[in-house]
């Protein structure tokens, strides 16, 4: 492998990287609460959105988009380091390039993990603050009868 095609890999890891993608709002069901009018609904949504997106870990995208970076410098360093080891000084460029792109793959698994983590806290805040406004969160499980249960 030349370094000819080091720009090239460098932009498809960069690129690779940019490709998550985070929600900028809630991805959680809240229904209006017994009283509630539907305005009230949608100025009780504009505060807890904005709450939300207050709480401690900033917004989603900032999570995906540093960690997809620090991986794909972390694998630069690395492959850097080893190629050199490896190869001597020709193997440097090589290593770099192919840590490059292996911490860019890596890195988006990573930012997409961290973006979920992100949203989740986002969710979990957002209703948090409907419902302390009197507002209905649903809940979904499975109702179980004693009676036909074996024993």
């Amino acid at each position: 492998m030349s370094t000819r095609f080091f720009p090239f890999i460098l932009i498809m890891s960069i690129g690779a990287t940019a490709c998550t993608t985070a929600p900028i709002g809630p991805s959680a069901l809240v229904l209006p609460g017994t009283g509630k009018s539907f305005d009230q609904f949608r100025a009780d949504d504009t505060v807890c959105r904005q709450y939300a997106q207050e709480q401690p870990g900033g917004t989603p995208s900032a999570y995906g988009g540093n960690s997809g970076v620090l991986s794909a410098a972390v694998g630069t360093v690395i492959g850097a380091a080893a190629g050199a080891a490896i190869d001597g000084g020709r193997g440097a460029g090589v290593g770099a390039g192919t840590g490059l792109a292996l911490g860019g793959l890596s890195g988006t698994g990573t930012a997409q993990n961290s973006a979920a983590y992100a949203q989740r806290r986002y969710d979990a805040s957002y209703q948090q603050c409907m419902y302390a406004k009197g507002h209905r969160i649903p809940i979904y499980g499975r109702f179980f009868n004693d009676h036909l249960s074996p024993g």
